[in-house]
This record gives structure tokens, C-alpha cells and sequence, in this order.
């Protein structure tokens, strides 16, 4: 893909934002709400009666929103989840849900300096931009391939997810942590691999609505192997977020 053009079709439909206010929190919230409660059935709706999916996380987090140009739709959302520093369990969310016994990297979280790293969590896009073949059942709509191109403005920006992730990792960068984790299946994991966003395997898989394992990017290894059309998609994200990395 090292002649793929990913910034003009990001440009010409859709925006990403840092839900930095009130009321663009609470639009995170109601689309998580959608897609986890009511659209694939993982929390329970009546927990969240005032229609806002939301955790003991999302005060030490940096939540994005993107958004459909055309239609003003919130399309996803990701957040960047800032590891604890103050020593309290679990210092983020994966780690309280999987068993230290299974890490089999020096990357172990509960081995790193508190608040140096974060969890890439909580993405997930509307219903709308996750009917291809495979993607109705997974909340960020990858489906067997990465990389698919048609002339529908659906197909011309190729894995809206991708720019969800990379948006979370510019958050990172921009925070000056050192890592970020994020809980996913592996064929994403080598998926985006292929594209140049190379993730390590730092435990074993679970079976956790379907089969995932935690994964970790470090600064070095993010800018070592992006290739030119993922750097520019970066540097355009980090734009319209009004971040450095």
C-alpha cells in the first residue's frame, strides 16, 4: 500500500475530533450505547439508564469522535485510557479482566512505570459503517480484509477503524506515553501489520467476546515501521485533534 493515497479520502469524508467538552462527551457516550448495548447486546441497557454507555475509566481518559462530513453522523469513537499512577487496580481496564499468569513479554503493564503507558479501548463505529460481509458482529467493523477499494465512498477510505486507532495512538504520543496497549484479535493485530502498524503480542489469547490478546506499540516501534501513506494519514488526524507528536 506504500502508493495509496489515505489522506484525500480522509479529508473529503470524515473529521476526528477530541470530544473535549460536555456535550461531546455525552455523544461518545450515547454511540457507545448504541453499539454495546443495544446493537450488539454486550452491557445491559438497563445499567445505563440516561442512554450513556460509560465506565470507572472514562475520567482518566481521552475520548475522540469521529465524524461523517457529509452527514454530521458520529460515525466512531475511541479513547485513550491513561494508565493509573496512583497505585490504584487495575491501572487499566484489560488488566482487569485478564490473568498476569498469561503475559509472556517484558511488556507486562504491571511492570512498567505507573502512568507511562495506556490502553487503546471503548471503539466503536455505528451501525451504518459496519454492514460489510463479517463486520456486524465486531464494534470497530473489521471484516477478513484490511484493505478494500470500490469507487463507493464506503470502500475509498479503507478500514474506518484504522483512523480511529491511529487517532488513539497520536493521543498517546502526544501525552509522552511511553506504549500503548490495546486488547484485539490477533487477525486485526496482523492485519494491521500488513499496513505497517506494528503491534507485539505481549500474552496470550482469551476468549473475551471472541479470541483477543493484548498487544503493545511503543513509540519507536510505531515510526519504525509506518510506511509515507499511514504517516501522512497520522500527521492529518494529529491535525484536526490540534496535537504534536
Amino acid at each position: 500500500m506504500s502508493d495509496i493515497d489515505l489522506v484525500t479520502p480522509y479529508r473529503d469524508y470524515f473529521k476526528i475530533v477530541m470530544a473535549d467538552t460536555d456535550e461531546l462527551r455525552d455523544r461518545v457516550f450515547a454511540l457507545r450505547f448504541e453499539v454495546y448495548c443495544r446493537e450488539l447486546g454486550w452491557e445491559s441497557p438497563e445499567a445505563f439508564a440516561d442512554g450513556h454507555e460509560k465506565d470507572e475509566f472514562d475520567d482518566d481518559s481521552v475520548h475522540c469522535l469521529l465524524i461523517h462530513r457529509q452527514s454530521g453522523l458520529d460515525a466512531g469513537t475511541v479513547r485513550l485510557v491513561k494508565a493509573r499512577s496512583d497505585g490504584r487496580v487495575p491501572c487499566l481496564p484489560f488488566v482487569g479482566h485478564y490473568d498476569p499468569a498469561l503475559f509472556t513479554s517484558d511488556q507486562n503493564p504491571l511492570m512498567m512505570p505507573l502512568g507511562s503507558t495506556g490502553e487503546i479501548s471503548r471503539l466503536a463505529l455505528h451501525e451504518q459503517f459496519r454492514r460489510r460481509p463479517g463486520e456486524q458482529d465486531s464494534p470497530d467493523g473489521h471484516g477478513a480484509e484490511l484493505f478494500q477499494w470500490t469507487q463507493t465512498e464506503r470502500r475509498r477510505f479503507p478500514h474506518i477503524a484504522l483512523g480511529l486507532y491511529l487517532a488513539a495512538a497520536t493521543v498517546g504520543l502526544s501525552e509522552g506515553l511511553t506504549g500503548v496497549y490495546a486488547m484485539m484479535e490477533p487477525r486485526l493485530a496482523r492485519h494491521l501489520h500488513f499496513g505497517g502498524i506494528f503491534f507485539q503480542q505481549v500474552g496470550e489469547a482469551i476468549e473475551y467476546r471472541g479470541a483477543r490478546a493484548p498487544f503493545y506499540i511503543s513509540r519507536l516501534m510505531l515510526f519504525q515501521h509506518l510506511n509515507s501513506p499511514l504517516r501522512g494519514l497520522l500527521d492529518a488526524i494529529a491535525e484536526d485533534l490540534c496535537v504534536s507528536v
